[in-house]
């Protein structure tokens, strides 16, 4: 009995609904980006987002839930294409129970599933199950078998037992257990045709489509394993590998969805499916490849150079390759997109709604690495050609190294291309090479000179310091005790005078420098002692360290002190860390939800803010951005901070930084009422319209996929209007009109310039062919061809190119070479005309001949090239040589 033709959405929502039916809330897919999990880079099962539930960590929304869950897998990314089951991308249907029902539902419900007439309707005679065989350590699932057997009625010969590989879930520690699955028979022609081939066999004729996990026990780690109070289900379903059971496909790559894909692709390329090995190879990888892209970038990932960016990039770089080789030169990843998201946005509505962004992301990412790989293939091909004239079969490290560091060419590239070609890496190599390189650079770090002394660590017996300076009323004269003293010179007597030290406090109002806002400064006293606080650090043991120096007194452990923040510049540095919360906000509203902190520096009045987005800013951009902070300052927000458990402040809507550790409890800093709500332990203004006036500096790339901003705020911004209205005042007194007036009096002078500049290039190519004209009388005869040398006294370069020019298209039987010296350095030019060339003079290698012996070097084109020389008293022989250098080409 063939399966029923479901496509690929249709068996999406059968199942999610058939879940729905026993009890099971529907959840959408959580996002590719773990959360709170720094484990993963990508989600890549149906359980992942769902581990707190498992390990009973957080309650979940019910004890019953289904998702069909985004997937993402790149450890066999080497494999795709080439076999029938490799992918990044695929989508996991799954049923979850957390200590509600447990084997017997679940068996039921899957055979339920797929046999029934009303859902899926296999035939139940090609399934068959199997269960985990046991070992010395755990006991076989015979529950589960008997289950299988005797309420289901499988026979005991169709119910297979395996062992722990591939029947028993577990990593690492924790919740485990044995798990079942359920293989579908694809009859004789997926076979391999061996005796004996059956559940097991590694050809594709038995395909497995469920597999649910009966997590019962914990690991401790050490083989020991005990039953769990709170039993879960954990089910895994690849819907394409259901669709191929269903549409009686060849492989994940043939389901309707997909093939919808890669038709897109061959419109493109021109490259038939089917056609032969190699392209169907590349047709797959574009397919899959554009397929994790488009929902990678959906949910905010960018390509970047670490990480899941890395990944990213690395799926898009591997797709923009095998268009290559499909003979597509220009960008086209962009265009396949579209129908990704026309494919998917059933179930998917966020593609549609960001689909401009992804199209744009991708676009990006395609013409930059298209900048890359045309330099770096030149480079890589005469390094294989190399390899191959010494008959190697191994790409050395260094070459690999080279084209790495040198010309930007990912290694995972130069692999596999390498491998293309029957050869392999050393990439032990290249990996010592990488490491050399890193070394060096900890060198130069290392050569910077002492970074402070916030590594020490105090006595485990000293209390942690207590921060109490974000009350206004502790930022002066605020009380505590000297808990230790770090000294560059010995104490006398346990007493610290007029040295630089590190004072240690029971508490304090100094903020120190985190979470990219600087430290406070001021002044620590007791009695007639005065100490100089010029920077404030946190120790890991919590301690804070007042960097500083004594100025009067002395000072010894235990002495009661009074603390005293500079308030003027602690209200500057609040300025600009509440105007970073709102430029954080605005850039979310005009650029879209992918913007994520990736830094921030936040000093008295100015601020850095870094951040993820993928192509510069247009100026239409920048000033909407600053048109927007500057009306949150004018709305003059409120600000509020509270200290909440961690999930309450996530409820809020309160921002978190991707990658940051919190604790149970975090400060949540609140914006007008929840307009900007930010996780954040730095120090606030209590109302917006205190920030002033801010004003965008600059802003530019700082890294792949990483944008800065720099700006200023109160009277830092002043001090730049003023500056820039005295700057437009003298610049208007120049061009001698109205400061209104100095854009129209600015082009219509720029354009005189040029029309000067234009009249005196005009006048000096004149003169040039003039001068050439001149030349050419005195060229000698050698053979049939006229050779001419000479010397131009402070010409640059493109005079010689233009005098050049002319004689090479004059005379077609001329080799000329020209010379300048300009600041102690030679320039040389040299030009063969057309019969020249005929005859095998090439200008090229006249150029090789003069510039070595004037100690330096140069090439170009057999019609034209340059080069240049360091010792100009040999400037005279190397002209000399020319005539005899054309004979002796002529046979002369």
């Amino acid at each position: 009995m063939a399966p029923k033709q479901y496509g690929v959405n249709e068996l999406r929502e059968m199942f999610l609904k058939f879940f729905e039916t026993k009890g099971h809330l529907r959840l959408p897919s959580f996002s590719l980006i773990p959360q709170n999990d720094a484990s993963l880079l990508l989600i890549n099962s149906g359980m992942a987002p769902m581990k707190p539930w498992f390990t009973g960590e957080q309650e979940p929304p019910r004890h019953r839930v289904c998702t069909c869950q985004k997937c993402i897998r790149t450890g066999d990314i080497e494999n795709i294409g080439h076999t029938a089951r490799h992918g990044t991308y695929f989508e996991m249907l799954g049923n979850f129970s957390f200590g509600d029902y447990f084997k017997r539902d679940a068996i039921h419900w899957a055979w339920e599933f797929l046999t029934s007439p009303e859902w899926v309707g296999l035939d139940p005679d090609r399934l068959y199950p199997s269960v985990f065989a046991g070992n010395e350590t755990t006991p076989a699932d015979d529950e589960a078998f008997e289950i299988w057997n005797k309420e289901i009625g499988i026979p005991a010969e169709r119910i297979f037992k395996f062992g722990k590989e591939d029947n028993f879930w577990e990593h690492g520690s924790g919740p485990c257990g044995p798990c079942s699955e359920i293989y579908y028979d694809r009859g004789e022609k997926y076979g391999c045709g061996q005796p004996g081939c059956t559940v097991g066999c590694e050809c594709d004729r038995y395909m497995e489509v469920w597999n649910v996990v009966f997590s019962q026990f914990n690991n401790d780690g050490e083989g020991h394993y005990e039953e769990l109070k709170q039993k879960n289900i954990d089910t895994g379903m690849g819907l394409e590998r259901l669709a191929v059971v269903c549409q009686d496909v060849d492989s994940l790559f043939d389901v309707d969805t997909v093939m919808n894909i890669t038709k897109k692709v061959t419109d493109i390329t021109g490259a038939s499916y089917g056609q032969s090995r190699e392209r169907d190879v590349s047709l797959r990888v574009i397919t899959d490849h554009i397929r994790s892209a488009t929902f990678m970038i959906c949910d905010g990932v960018l390509p970047s150079n670490e990480g899941r960016g890395y990944v990213l990039r690395r799926l898009l770089r591997r797709a923009a390759r095998h268009g290559k080789l499909l003979g597509v030169n220009e960008p086209f990843l962009f265009e396949v997109c579209a129908t990704v998201i026309g494919e998917n946005e059933g179930h998917y509505p966020e593609l549609r709604e960001r689909q401009d962004y992804i199209t744009k992301v991708i676009r990006v990412e395609e013409e930059n690495f298209a900048r890359t790989i045309d330099g770096g293939l030149r480079i890589f091909n005469d390094m294989l050609e190399e390899h191959k004239a010494k008959g190697e079969k191994t790409f050395s490290g260094t070459d690999a190294f080279k084209l790495y560091d040198t010309y930007g060419f990912p290694i995972d590239l130069t692999t596999e291309m390498v491998a293309e070609q029957g050869m392999a890496v050393d990439e032990a190599a290249f990996r010592q090479l990488m490491q050399e390189q890193k070394e060096r650079a900890r060198r130069a770090r290392e050569a910077l000179g002492d970074l402070g002394w916030a590594g020490i660590e105090f006595g485990k017996d000293m209390p942690e310091t207590k921060f109490v300076g974000y009350d206004a009323a502790n930022l002066e004269n605020c009380p505590g005790k000297i808990l230790a003293i770090v000294a560059e010179e010995e104490l006398r007597d346990g007493v610290l005078e007029g040295a630089d030290a590190i004072l240690v406090l029971d508490q304090t109002p100094f903020y120190a420098e985190m979470g990219g806002q600087v430290a406070d400064q001021g002044v620590i006293t007791c009695g007639d002692a005065r100490f100089q606080v010029t920077d404030v650090q946190k120790n890991k043991g919590g301690k804070y360290m007042h960097y500083g120096k004594v100025l009067s007194g002395a000072l010894k452990v235990g002495d009661a002190v009074s603390s005293t923040v500079d308030g003027k510049r602690r209200k500057a540095i609040q300025r600009a860390h509440s105007a970073t919360h709102l430029l954080d906000k605005v850039l979310r509203t005009v650029l879209g939800a992918h913007v994520q902190q990736a830094g921030s520096l936040v000093e008295p009045d100015r601020l850095r803010f870094d951040f993820t987005h993928f192509s510069a800013l247009t100026p239409e951009e920048l000033s909407e951005v600053s048109r927007q902070v500057n009306e949150a300052i004018l709305e003059g927000y409120e600000v509020h901070t509270d200290v909440l458990p961690i999930e309450e402040a996530k409820q809020r809507g309160a921002i978190a930084l991707f990658g940051e550790k919190y604790g149970d409890t975090v400060r949540v800093v609140d914006m007008g009422h929840g307009y900007s709500v930010e996780f954040c332990g730095g120090t606030h203004l209590d109302n917006t319209a205190k920030v002033g006036v801010f004003h965008i500096d600059s802003e530019f790339s700082v890294a792949s996929g990483v944008r800065r901003i720099e700006a200023t705020t109160g009277l830092l911004t002043l001090e730049t209007l003023n500056r820039n209205q005295d700057m437009i005042f003298e610049a208007a007194a120049v061009l001698k009109a109205k400061p209104f007036e100095i854009r129209e009096r600015a082009q219509q002078t720029m354009e005189e310039v040029k029309t000067l500049r234009h009249t005196v290039e005009a006048f000096q190519a004149k003169e040039a062919v003039n001068e050439a004209g001149h030349f050419l009388m005195g060229a000698k005869d050698v053979g049939e061809l006229k050779v001419l040398t000479g010397t131009l006294p402070d010409a640059d370069a493109d005079r010689l190119r233009k005098m050049g020019d002319f004689l090479r298209d004059k005379a077609p039987n001329v080799v000329a070479v020209l010379s300048a010296v300009n600041g102690g350095k030679i320039t040389f030019l040299a030009v063969c005309g057309k019969d020249a060339i005929t005859k095998g003079i090439k200008a090229g290698d006249i150029i090789k001949s003069v510039t070595a012996i004037c100690g330096g070097k140069g090439g170009g084109k057999p019609d034209s090239a340059m080069g240049g020389g360091t010792d100009v008293l040999k400037l005279d022989d190397a002209l000399a040589t020319v005539d005899d250098f054309v004979a002796g080409k002529l046979g002369l």
